[in-house]
């Protein structure tokens, strides 16, 4: 829970974190040939394939996982970006479809790559949307929470909700259990939207 923290303030280190085990493949052949020190973060249970041969891997930059409405015909334009990575992705997304239902149109950013970051994208989601969700299975502080929040304050500050490990320690558990108790499971997420929305409209 602490380790990307404390391999993104090494100097000139590249730190991926995949999504999946198709994108942990790529990540691993780019990692060989990036000419650069490189952590590779990865999940050890079994967890949804939701990325594909022919989605798009580059070290650096971010991928759009899921678009909302562009405001044409009456829809909604999307409200909040969550900016996640590693294996909570899929509960990221499964949050975003069920909040789509409720009225609230969400983007869904993969930033596998935690450094460099992908500024660019976080940016442009920020003053498309207006607030920000951060999601990963890790220490709030340090990781890709913190770099976001970072890029933000520097280019283009909006409220941000942090979903990740709160200052505890690791413990042992079911995949399940461990994400109920650290509240990092999609109810929580979809709370994190709905929180910092409200911050948003004041």
């Amino acid at each position: 829970l602490e380790d990307i923290a404390l391999m993104r303030i090494q100097p000139k280190m590249v730190v991926l974190v995949p999504c999946d085990a198709e994108e942990t493949r790529k990540a691993t052949f780019a990692a060989a040939f990036n000419g650069s020190p490189t952590y590779i973060r990865f999940g050890r249970e079994k967890s949804p394939v939701f990325t594909t041969k022919d989605t798009p891997f580059e070290i650096g930059r971010a991928i759009v996982l899921r678009d909302s409405p562009s405001g044409s015909s009456g829809q909604l334009l999307p409200q909040v970006a969550i900016i996640g990575c590693g294996m909570l992705l899929h509960n990221a997304l499964v949050a975003a479809e069920e909040l789509s239902k409720e009225g609230i149109e969400c983007v869904v950013i993969n930033s596998h790559t935690i450094k460099p970051l992908d500024e660019a994208t976080i940016i442009a989601a920020a003053k498309q949307c207006g607030a920000v969700v951060s999601v990963e299975e890790h220490q709030v502080a340090g990781g890709l929470g913190s770099a976001v929040a970072e890029c933000l304050a520097r280019n283009h500050p909006v409220p941000q909700e942090f979903i990740g490990v709160q200052d505890r320690f690791g413990e042992s558990g079911s995949p399940s259990e461990l994400l109920a108790a650290f509240h990092l499971d999609t109810p929580d997420i979809k709370n994190a939207v709905k929180k910092v929305l409200a911050r948003k409209i004041q």
